[in-house]
């Protein structure tokens, strides 16, 4: 790798739901021969981020991977959910990074950090002239609502209110799917608060998303209809994973999937963060064995799984009901590869919160989803799964612990998802729409083309996108000759501007797509 490539350093926060994604990102710039740093804090708060960590530094040593070492906590500890503790220690440690940045070689071409960090680097990377960027891990859709919520938080809403959010297709949305902890005194929204307003001020956001699902919230945004003067919005998704990701895992799970009948299995995952109720997990196994399918469940009882392992099924469940669903399914309580899981011809449909990483890696896979939201992003998520038709939520189960819902509606919803042979076509029209938009010639490698090697748009006057071999041009650079870039009118608006945004911070003339 010459000293002439693009240096990319990220910084991601806490969490599995955010560490995931940068990684996925990381490998992507690495595939453009970019040189990366990733900077990661210390001490993780899950084993499994520890362990992924590891697995991935040991699968590509070429990237450069330096640990932020955090200040011990607070004695005694500060109650509150763990993560966003974390996040709010990473907020106020962030004066440390400058030695760290300028220590780097060679220096640095893009800087790329989380959501919940932007107001504490905005100054940093300011001062030091480093162009910064920002992974934003959720929908497109639920970006158009962290832009406006300033506005939002300002106003007063009844409880049968309907709410107008500029860039989300399925608005207006009932004020039960605003999520509670950012109309509440909590961190999360003092952090969104202070950030909101300074994401005019930021290069540009990369969102693990595509065309295909969310046309209608990247072309409101590219027209400034969110936000205006927002910087552009780069979709390079769905991620895909890594296979350092199911290292962990357990080879019983994908030896029992084999043994099943196509399309038979009900996938149930809340994700890493969601521990339910047990009265409500109880009520999970009896609407899985009330549905007639076979399942695969992941259980989770607390927040943390350096706490959930010492917690036994039958404690969790009762020894009965274990017992009674070892004829069906498999129920595990440890962390799974759920994109092998997902792509295995067994299973036929999701259960899933609607955390965004879960809903990309069903979109790759055309698994139809039984939406279940239970916190912050999900049910703005889970309406966009249902607006285009590849899932089902059911509203009246509220958010996650409001109500226990029974088994019987439980069973009733699993059987309507899995018998459902429109959803299972409209998944599959996702997942053509997913794996176009990351294939040769889609639109993320593109933007990777673009990002990653700016010296194309010095050496020329005039950028062309080819859409056959007979408009082949003796200027054309050779790297854009050999590919073609098929882009329709609905998608075309997002790549212009992509292009015109990297033509204004480079010396040289371009001229419009």
């Amino acid at each position: 790798m010459s000293d002439e490539s693009v240096h990319v350093a990220m910084f991601p926060s806490a969490g599995m739901g955010h560490l995931t994604p940068f990684l996925r990102l990381a490998t992507l710039f690495l595939n453009n021969n970019c040189k990366l740093t990733l900077i990661i804090p210390f001490p993780t708060v899950t084993h499994a981020e520890s362990q992924l960590l590891s697995h991935f530094h040991s699968s590509f040593p070429q990237i450069n991977l330096i640990p932020f070492h955090l200040p011990p906590p607070p004695s005694p500890p500060i109650s509150g959910d763990p993560m966003f503790l974390r996040v709010k220690t990473l907020r106020e440690s962030t004066h440390l990074l400058p030695p760290l940045i300028t220590s780097l070689s060679p220096p640095l071409s893009i800087f790329i950090s989380d959501i919940f960090l932007v107001t504490p680097l905005l100054s940093i990377t300011q001062k030091l002239s480093i162009p910064n960027y920002t992974l934003f891990t959720s929908s497109a859709s639920m970006f158009s609502f962290v832009s406006n919520f300033p506005t939002l938080a300002h106003s007063k809403f009844d409880l049968s209110d309907e709410i107008h959010i500029p860039g989300i297709p399925f608005s207006p949305l009932p004020y039960s799917s605003m999520p509670p902890i950012l109309f509440q005194p909590t961190l999360f929204r003092d952090f969104i608060m202070e950030d909101s307003p300074n994401l005019t001020k930021l290069d540009g956001f990369f969102l693990n998303t595509f065309e295909a699902l969310e046309s209608h919230s990247l072309k409101a945004f590219s027209d400034g209809k969110v936000v205006k003067d927002m910087p552009p919005l780069y979709p390079v998704g769905p991620f895909l994973p890594l296979e350092v990701e199911g290292e962990a895992s357990s080879p019983p799970l994908i030896s029992w999937l084999n043994d099943q009948a196509i399309g038979s299995v009900v996938y149930v995952c809340f994700g890493s963060r969601t521990a339910l109720r047990r009265d409500q997990m109880r009520e999970i196994g009896f609407g899985l064995l009330r549905s007639g399918y076979n399942f695969l469940w992941v259980v989770k009882d607390k927040i943390v799984d350096k706490e959930d392992e010492e917690i036994g099924l039958e404690e969790v469940l009762g020894v009965e009901l274990v017992e009674r669903m070892k004829e069906k399914g498999l129920v595990v309580k440890e962390w799974v590869d759920q994109t092998k899981i997902l792509s295995h011809k067994s299973v036929g449909g999701f259960v899933s919160h609607c955390g965004w990483n879960s809903i990309m890696e069903a979109a790759l896979n055309g698994v139809p989803i039984l939406g279940w939201p239970q916190h912050s992003d999900q049910k703005i998520n889970a309406g966009l799964v249902e607006f285009s038709g590849w899932g089902v939520w059911n509203k009246s189960w509220g958010w996650g612990g409001e109500c226990v819902v029974k088994g019987e509606e439980i069973g009733d919803a699993i059987k309507e998802i899995m018998d459902n042979e429109l959803l299972k076509v409209k998944a599959m029209e996702i997942k053509e729409g997913a794996r176009k938009a990351i294939s040769v010639g889609g639109d993320c490698e593109f933007i990777m083309l673009v990002l990653c090697n700016p010296s194309l748009l010095l050496k020329k006057k005039k950028f062309i996108l080819l859409e056959d071999d007979e408009d082949e041009e003796e200027d054309h650079p050779s790297s854009f000759h050999r590919q073609t870039f098929q882009l329709s009118d609905s998608n075309c608006y997002g790549l212009q501007s992509i292009v015109l945004h990297l033509a204004g911070n480079l010396t040289g003339e371009v001229i419009a797509l």
